[in-house]
């Protein structure tokens, strides 16, 4: 198998904020998830009877119906996964929140990687396999279990090497610059230097037993790829 081939979950975006649905949209389509929106408690509850999404992403501040009613009437008859969206961050909101029948809460402004990290525990928690395999010829690497085999060996990587192999694997072929990577791996707040991943590579390189370096690839002068 020539590329990366997680099973993609399907995600359903509700909020009326066109903004909140691109950026959400668009990191999750990046992360290998296939992801529908809504902008209305309405047309929401349409979506998610007609396409029996994997997992809910509902903002509590809807023009029509507030998402607390909207995930009272969800849970009347489906057990998706609901992680709840809001601009407050009271403890009384949170709590009225899971008490409707979300099964966690993020207030908003937040950070993409955080909601990424609970997308993909909910899908967990919820017993579903989808975007947990990511295989790349003979490597494979299981973000349930956090295993990465190559040829049926097993790798022990630390937990950074793990996150830089996860996310050349999500795009293979496509040129990572070192700035994204840290970006991705190391997080906005990084202030070290970018010759980081340059040792991160090299480390994963010998793990992987990519000496003539066919694997992971330096693109001069860009950074580096999965394969050719």
């Amino acid at each position: 198998m020539d590329d990366a081939t997680p099973l993609r979950s399907r995600i359903l975006v509700i909020d009326d904020e066109e903004s909140m649905i691109e950026l959400i949209g668009m990191g999750l389509q990046y992360e290998g998830f296939e992801v529908l929106s809504a902008n209305t408690a309405k047309s929401g509850l349409q979506a998610l009877q007609a396409h029996a999404p994997h997992l809910l992403i509902l903002d509590c501040m809807l023009p029509d119906v507030d998402g607390i009613a909207v995930c009272q009437t969800i849970r009347l008859t489906s057990s998706v996964p609901i992680l709840m969206l809001t601009a407050k961050g009271e403890l009384d909101d949170k709590v009225t929140g899971l008490e409707a029948g979300a099964d966690d809460y993020l207030a908003k402004p937040f950070k993409f990687r955080e909601l990424l990290a609970r997308v993909r525990a909910l899908l967990r928690r919820a017993g579903s396999d989808y975007g947990n395999q990511l295989t790349f010829a003979d490597l494979r690497l299981d973000l349930s279990t956090r295993a990465v085999t190559r040829d049926s060996e097993p790798v022990e990587l630390t937990r950074r090497e793990f996150e830089l192999l996860e996310q050349l694997m999500r795009r293979p072929r496509h040129v990572f610059s070192r700035e994204q990577i840290l970006d991705r791996v190391w997080g906005w707040e990084f202030a070290g230097d970018t010759n980081v991943v340059d040792v991160h590579i090299a480390a994963l390189r010998a793990k992987l037993r990519d000496n003539e370096r066919r694997l992971i690839r330096t693109v001069r002068g860009v950074g580096y790829s999965l394969g050719a």
